[in-house]
């Protein structure tokens, strides 16, 4: 069946998140390969893809992680690939080594990297500003500010890019990947079958006499790429005034949406909005700054505008007032929203705060609502392998996780979560933490995770002969991110995995002896197994292998056959203190089960001996 996103008529309007609106711009552009490692709020990206693929003409694959995606991406784009590679903020770190010289080596096929930042850090560990790579590696940057701007922007990043033979930035935000908005589609490109590689080693291989010249071509394709920015209609000047503002990527749709409010439209505002951002384009920014007595610079997280556009200003004399964040109004941290934008706006135009309006829907503004904190799914697999961990180690051993659903550990009462850095760190960091202080250290770690980073750091604990217990934590999907493959699966979303890679066999490839393996809800067997574990030194690998049970549903089309309810409610406080699965709740004082909310995984009968269940399809 056609899908819009493919074969949708040009001129016709969709309702398209923007992550969606992305697919579709590399689909116009004519995308011929795309590569990724799934990371929120970028998922929908690549998870579309995926579901299309079997329409799409191009090639697609999920990467074992950000640096292999971009060198795959890379070695399709020098083949003459139009190529588009995608990950969030922090995917970036973990991309930059190849990335670094791809920008020295160019693409002839095209190529654009897709950075999805999350300031705010809704699902990240930091709220990096990716603008900065995009500086440090000399790529032009592009940042879209609604759902039709996120289809246009990557059409244009991929055709700039090819053109250009340069790989380009396109740089979108939470806000940006998650809004909703109406696209009209355009015309789609049809390119001719890649050429294939063309042997130039003194252009393809930055060996230092060669790296020399190619970082002064790439100099000389930014002054290119500035010459595009001076021009582009993605960089508008609108307004008159002696105020003005300057905003890229979602601080542009908070602007507009803040000069609707009374006491500011119809005010006398000069307007530049920025979507193509990297490199300024400084005779424009120059000629909008003329006559000007304020400047606000409207940016989310580091002032990497409003720093260029200070020095821009000293450098032409321009003698006038920039605010922003150094000195404020606006922070450097989190994200903006309208009534941000507003009162920065008033400040630069020397408006007096508006009077606070009074709430109207029966609620006191000022009492925040009750905290809703993230927790593991009722069934959680995860759940049954913390609380085993917990009732051998308890406090005495100090636990090191890492990136996935698993980090909810952290949370009472599993408390299974001590410290983190990033993918994969939870074999390398608990391997230094247990021989820089000789104490006791459990790592956790995803299967997802461990094909990602995790195997390295265990071929260094082996090699160095580090004292540690690993839990791989094999819910036999990507769960966080959106139930994407991994090398260790054995199903997807759209069938079979023909190509599955055995963790344990893995494992012990590389030298462990002291494996084993169990299904973290056969509590006897698991607690068993950590036992003898405990029992042992040096490196030693317990695979705890059960499927998400969201996953399993819709994968394996499994059904929930056990409901459990509570017999007797004396003495369940000890499932509610030791487990807290959400599907218990409290009802008159008394614990209880929700057969709604219930997996059936029977943990909690094995745990609390007043739980007893029947038979019967949830």
């Amino acid at each position: 069946m056609a899908h819009p996103l493919i074969d949708g008529q040009p001129g016709s309007t969709h309702l398209l998140l923007g992550n969606e609106a992305i697919v579709r711009g590399a689909v116009e552009a004519g995308i011929q390969f795309v590569s990724c490692y799934p990371g929120t709020p970028s998922s929908e990206v690549p998870d579309t893809f995926f579901r299309l693929s079997p329409e799409g003409s191009y090639s697609f694959e999920y990467s074992v992680n950000e640096k292999v995606a971009l060198e795959v991406a890379g070695g399709a784009t020098l083949a003459g690939a139009l190529s588009l590679v995608t990950m969030k903020h922090v995917g970036v770190n973990v991309a930059a080594d190849p990335l670094l010289t791809l920008t020295y080596v160019g693409s002839p096929g095209g190529f654009v990297l897709l950075s999805a930042d999350d300031p705010g850090c809704h699902s990240s560990q930091n709220e990096q500003d990716n603008r900065i790579y995009a500086r440090m590696a000399g790529m032009p940057c592009l940042e879209p500010a609604s759902a039709q701007e996120a289809k246009d922007m990557a059409r244009a990043a991929l055709t700039l890019s090819r053109q250009l033979g340069a790989p380009f930035l396109l740089r979108t935000t939470t806000r940006v990947n998650h809004l909703r908005g109406p696209v009209v589609l355009s015309e789609p490109t049809v390119l001719p079958k890649p050429a294939g590689f063309q042997k130039n080693p003194s252009r393809f291989v930055p060996i230092p006499a060669f790296a020399r010249p190619m970082h002064l071509r790439l100099l000389e394709t930014m002054d290119k790429a500035r010459a595009l920015a001076e021009a582009s209609p993605m960089n508008a000047v609108s307004g008159s005034g002696t105020v003005g503002v300057i905003a890229s990527g979602i601080s542009r749709a908070y602007l507009a949406d803040a000069l609707l409010e009374a006491d500011l439209a119809g005010q006398p505002v000069k307007l530049l909005n920025l979507g193509f951002t990297n490199p300024l384009p400084e005779t424009l920014v120059g000629d909008f700054m003329q006559g000007l007595s304020t400047l606000l610079v409207l940016e989310e997280l580091e002032p990497v505008l409003e720093t260029e556009i200070r020095a821009l200003a000293q450098r032409l004399g321009l003698s006038l007032t920039i605010l922003g964040k150094t000195p404020g109004p606006l922070p450097r941290f989190g994200e903006y929203d309208v009534a941000m934008v507003a009162a920065a706006l008033r400040q630069a135009l020397g408006l007096p705060e508006p009077a606070k309006a009074v709430c109207s829907c029966g609620t006191d503004p000022a009492v925040p609502l009750p905290n809703r904190p993230p927790n593991l799914c009722a069934g959680c697999p995860h759940r049954a392998t913390y609380f085993a961990v917990r009732k051998i180690f308890g406090d005495s051993a100090v636990y090191s996780s890492d990136i996935g659903c698993y980090t909810l550990g952290i949370l009472p009462p599993l408390r299974a979560a001590d410290f983190l850095l990033c993918m994969g760190s939870s074999v390398s960091a608990g391997c230094g933490a247990a021989k820089a202080a000789g104490q006791t250290v459990v790592g956790f770690i995803g299967d997802s995770t461990f094909f990602h980073s995790g195997i390295t750091g265990l071929v260094n604990a082996v090699f160095n002969r580090h004292d540690i217990l690993l839990v791989v934590l094999d819910n036999r999907t990507t769960a966080m991110t959106g139930h994407q493959p991994n090398p260790g699966v054995d199903k997807t979303n759209l069938g079979d995995n023909p190509a599955r890679v055995d963790i344990e066999p893995l494992v012990r490839g590389i030298g462990i002896e002291h494996i084993r393996k169990v299904n973290p809800l056969n509590q006897k067997a698991t607690l068993k197994a950590i036992e003898e574990l405990k029992a042992l030194s040096g490196v030693r690998v317990l695979i705890a292998e059960e499927p998400c049970p969201l996953f399993a549903r819709r994968a394996y089309g499994k059904k929930r056959t056990q409901v459990a309810y509570v017999a007797d409610a004396a003495g369940t406080d000890e499932c509610l203190n030791s487990l807290a699965c959400p599907a218990f709740f409290v009802e008159d004082g008394k614990m209880a089960i929700d057969p709604i909310l219930c997996a059936g995984c029977m943990l909690c009968l094995q745990v609390c001996t007043t739980i007893k269940a029947r038979k019967g399809d949830a």
